[in-house]
Order: structure tokens, then sequence, then C-alpha cells
């Protein structure tokens, strides 16, 4: 597998990051995670935007979810005529939510342009090469965190959460855990919304994970900060996400 970090700004796009998006291939499929402000300009540096076999929502929070509307029009109405139907994978409720985003009524919606699919809590789906398993996390909004596996290796992604046991789960021996870290120790203590940093890291190790790519950091925090506040807690190796940071992960 391969993961691109197309966005990985935390809460709202900042200077020099989108919101969350990233790109995963594998064994010629490609998929997108998250779809967030300002994400869909960023991913044509990195990809063809014909080539998107389906995309995968952890939730609807508009940092996740809201270039899904920059994505319809570009998929419906291109000057060379619609593209095919893609799935979009998302909690209960996405083609709805993602309707109204755009100003539509709930019929017809998205639906010339994307085949809308709900998530099902602990459940597995097969969507080209990967084999992707969810989870409900810990979030205000129903949240799910993503396990997706291909060829014997798994990514593991959080999405938006607190700490829970459903993040341990999903994280589970994974090669590559991309996980939140919103949060800094000592100035957020929320409950079941982010994580900060050496939480994110105290999850990887509890999960066994072999790395840890910290992620969602809002513009607001400072990352260095974030990166010091995690390493202490995790034995692997760790760096955070940037745009453009490419992994192979085997």
């Amino acid at each position: 597998m391969r993961l691109t970090v197309v966005g990985c700004s935390g809460s709202y796009p900042g200077p020099d990051s989108a919101a969350s998006c990233y790109l995963v291939e594998a064994g010629g499929t490609r998929i997108v995670l998250d779809l967030g402000n300002g994400a869909l300009g960023s991913l044509q540096r990195y990809t063809n935007l014909d080539g998107i076999d389906a995309v995968l929502l952890s939730h609807l929070h508009p940092d996740h979810c809201l270039d899904l509307c920059s994505y319809y029009i570009y998929r419906r109405f291109r000057p060379d005529g619609p593209l095919p139907l893609i799935p979009v994978y998302g909690s209960t409720g996405v083609a709805n939510r993602m309707a109204a985003a755009y100003g539509q009524t709930p019929e017809p919606g998205m639906g010339g342009a994307f085949e809308f699919r709900e998530w099902s809590d602990d459940s597995r789906y097969e969507i080209g090469s990967f084999s992707v398993t969810v989870a409900r996390v810990a979030h205000p909004v129903l949240a799910y965190g993503m396990r997706i596996e291909h060829a014997g290796r798994v990514l593991a992604y959080s999405g938006d959460t607190g700490p829970c046991a459903a993040l341990d789960r999903v994280a589970k021996d994974a090669d590559v855990f991309l996980c939140e870290a919103a949060f800094h120790v000592g100035r957020d203590d929320a409950r079941d919304l982010h994580l900060n940093g050496r939480e994110a890291a105290e999850a990887a190790n509890r999960a066994g994970a072999r790395s840890l790519l910290l992620t969602h950091v809002p513009p607001w925090n400072d990352p260095a900060r974030t990166l010091a506040e995690a390493t202490p807690a995790f034995g692997g190796q760790i760096e955070l996400a940037r745009p453009g940071l490419v992994l192979e992960v085997d």
C-alpha cells in the first residue's frame, strides 16, 4: 500500500495544508480517506480525479467531508460528460447530509455522481483491492475509525476520536497508524472529542502498532509540541504528517 497525505490540518484548513484527506493506493485501486475543506484542489497534485475508485468518510464534520460537494461538480458536470458512479461510504444519513451541504433536496441529491453506502459498526467491506473494517469511535457525532488491509499489511486511521477501546481494535498490530492528535497535554481536557499527542502514542503502544503518523493538528497548535508530547510514550517510529508525505506501508 502507498499512503499519500493530501491534507492534514485539524478542524479547518491552515495556510500550509487542506483539511483531512489521504490517498491510499494498492493493486490498481485508489481510495480517498476523507475529503475535508480545501482537499480537492490539493488532491489533484497527486492523482487524476477520474481515477478514484471510492471515497471513505470517517464522519460528517466539514473538515472531513465538505469537499465532496466540489468533487460532485467535477464528476457530474465535466464538459466531456459525467463519470460513472463511485461509492461513497459514510455514517448514517450521509447522502442527505451531503445533499443539504450542496443545497439540494435528498432526491436526487448527489445520486448523479455517487452511490452512497452507510457504515455499520464492526463490519468489514471489500473495496477493490482493500479490505476495510470500521469501528465506531468516541466523537460527538457518529464517527468511525478504519482498518485498511492489503496483501497482509495494515493501515489504521483514527478519524476523529477520544481514547476508546474501538480505536485500539482498529490499530491492532498496524504497520502504520495514522492517528489524530488535535489536543495539547495540559490545555485541552474535553472527553470523547480528540486525542493529544501522548494519548495517540499510548493508543499506538497498546495496539502494538509498528509506526505512528500524527495528524489533524489544528493551525493554532504547535506541531513540535505535539511530537514532543507523543515521543516518550511510543517506542516505535513516529513522525508528523505533512502534505505530500508518501509512505509505503510494507
